[in-house]
């Protein structure tokens, strides 16, 4: 792989991302990492594949991100009501309250542990 200059790769990604979204990204750069729009943080060269995706026509990676995050938070929204009517039905059994009884029935006027 050739070196890739690092102003050439942003200025030509800050383009095709506002060709294709309307708006300007928000590029941060920490120690070689690349972070657009508070996402996940990037090497230059997967910058340079997202250019290439963006200019090509298909969608942003990014955005791909985005969806798969709010597509698994409303999953587990969905899943988690479902959850609570399955442990909703008790027994009736409690642990506490049988080993109070055994003590009481073994010795009476045992006390409970704590």
């Amino acid at each position: 792989m050739a070196n890739l200059d690092k102003d050439a790769v942003v200025a030509a990604f800050t383009a095709a991302y506002k060709k294709a979204n309307g708006k300007a990204p928000s590029i941060e750069s920490k120690s070689g990492w690349y972070s657009v729009d508070g996402g996940k943080n990037v090497r230059l060269a997967q910058l340079h594949e997202m250019t290439e995706s963006l200019v090509s026509g298909s969608p942003d990676i990014t955005s791909k991100n985005e969806k798969k995050k709010t597509s698994k938070s409303e999953a587990k929204a969905a899943a988690k009501p479902a959850q609570k009517k399955t442990h909703s039905k008790k027994s009736g059994f409690s642990v506490k309250d049988f080993w109070a009884e055994k003590l009481n029935a073994e010795t009476p006027g045992a006390i409970v542990p704590r």
